[in-house]
């Protein structure tokens, strides 16, 4: 089974780390970390990506803002918020998107 790229953006460095190391550790995911909206829209727009999982750290004008621009670039990729809440309720998420819940 080929396995589905995520972009992450999360504003603290020690928290993108975490996100992109327990994602990874499923084995079922490529994942992307960047930190800001501006290298978020960079990559977004360079790749194909199958969901966008945005963490801490944006204000909530600016992630927004930064799903819209995402949404006029591709409408069909997914837009996850995630603020916490553990592996079980990450990963929940994610497939959820995924599956077009």
């Amino acid at each position: 089974m080929k396995k589905k790229d995520i972009l992450v953006i999360c504003c603290h460095p020690g928290i993108l780390a975490t996100l992109t190391r327990l994602i990874e550790k499923s084995g079922e995911f490529i994942v992307t970390g960047t930190s800001t909206a501006e290298e978020t829209l960079n990559r977004f727009s360079a790749g194909s990506f199958d969901l966008v999982l945005m963490g801490a750290g944006l204000a909530p004008e600016a992630e927004k803002e930064l799903e819209q621009d995402l949404n006029r670039i591709n409408p069909e990729t997914p837009v996850v918020y995630h603020f916490g809440g553990g592996s079980g309720l990450l990963f929940t998420e994610i497939k959820q998107a995924l599956s077009g819940e």
